[in-house]
Parts: structure tokens; C-alpha cells; sequence
């Protein structure tokens, strides 16, 4: 039995670990962040959750308002006639190797599409189109692909995205 639930500060150290396991098998996120107990606590989200199995933290996921670099939310609202402002960015979800395949992620998927509705929001999201697993795992709930657009990173860096909108 999988529980979703409110990521606390003590929940951060395992989901550390756990995404030091994500990088190392699937290279998620693809730069490595000096800090990433920082990375996955940012102040600005509107809740972050932790998927729990068995006692053991097996997935995270966070929901946050659109920034500056995120390409989704312009997408949509330019689409939905709506303001980049009436936007949740779901953000930072994954899962760990070893418990994959158990739906862990569409619980989270899910539970950040509620709390977007729940604030009068709409769930939109930007993933690297490497990430084929990730873009999968969308498709098969739903949303739907807003575009595929270059990104810039740094100054020596670009990669394309997929921007994805959840379902009405």
C-alpha cells in the first residue's frame, strides 16, 4: 500500500538519497545541484509531497508558481486565454528504481493536479525530451503535449523540452 503525503524537513535526507539514486541510474536531473537538499526544498512551492511504501519514502514530487525559465506555463495561458499566473508547475518528481512500476508516480501526478484545482490552478510542467519514461508516464494520464521547445540553460547549454498541460 502506497501513501501520498506532505513532504516535512525530516522526510529531506531520504529524498536525497533516493534522487542520488534517480541520477545515478537515469541521469534525472540532468545537472546535479551543489545542494540538493536546497534543490528540492525551494521556498517559493505551494507544497511538496513524498510518496511512502512499506515505512520507506519511494517517491516525491513538488508543485510550485511559474518561474522566469519554465516554458509550459506561457504555453497554456497563451492556449487558455488565461495569465501565466493561474499556473501550478509541478516539479522535482521522481521515483525510486526499485519501486517502479507500482503506479507511484500517477499518485503523484495526481495529487498535484488536486492541489492545483483545489487553488484555482492549472498543472502544467516542462520535461527534457530524453526523458521518454517521464513523457510516457504523462501521455498515459492525460495531458497533453503543449510543445516541444529549445530551452536555453547556460550560456553553453540548450536542450530541447516537452511541455505538458493536465487534463481539464
Amino acid at each position: 500500500m502506497c501513501e501520498v503525503r506532505l513532504r516535512d524537513g525530516a522526510d529531506l535526507e531520504d529524498c536525497v538519497r533516493m534522487l542520488a539514486e534517480v541520477h545515478k541510474g537515469d541521469g534525472y536531473p540532468l545537472n546535479w545541484p551543489e545542494c540538493p537538499a536546497e534543490w528540492l526544498a525551494q521556498p517559493a512551492q505551494f507544497g511538496a509531497w513524498v510518496a511512502e511504501q512499506d515505512g520507506r519514502i519511494v517517491g516525491h514530487l513538488a508543485l510550485s508558481p511559474a518561474g522566469s525559465d519554465d516554458l509550459a506555463p506561457g504555453l497554456w495561458s497563451d492556449r487558455a486565454g488565461t495569465s501565466p499566473a493561474d499556473v501550478a508547475v509541478v516539479r522535482r518528481l521522481f521515483v525510486s528504481p526499485s519501486a517502479r512500476g507500482h503506479g507511484i508516480g500517477a499518485l503523484l501526478i495526481s495529487q498535484a493536479a488536486r492541489e492545483a484545482r483545489g487553488r484555482g490552478l492549472h498543472a502544467v510542467l516542462d520535461v527534457v525530451t530524453t526523458d521518454n519514461a517521464a513523457a510516457a508516464l504523462y501521455e498515459r494520464l492525460g495531458w497533453s503535449l503543449l510543445a516541444e521547445v529549445d530551452q536555453r540553460w547556460s550560456e553553453q547549454r540548450t536542450v530541447t523540452v516537452r511541455c505538458y498541460a493536465a487534463p481539464l
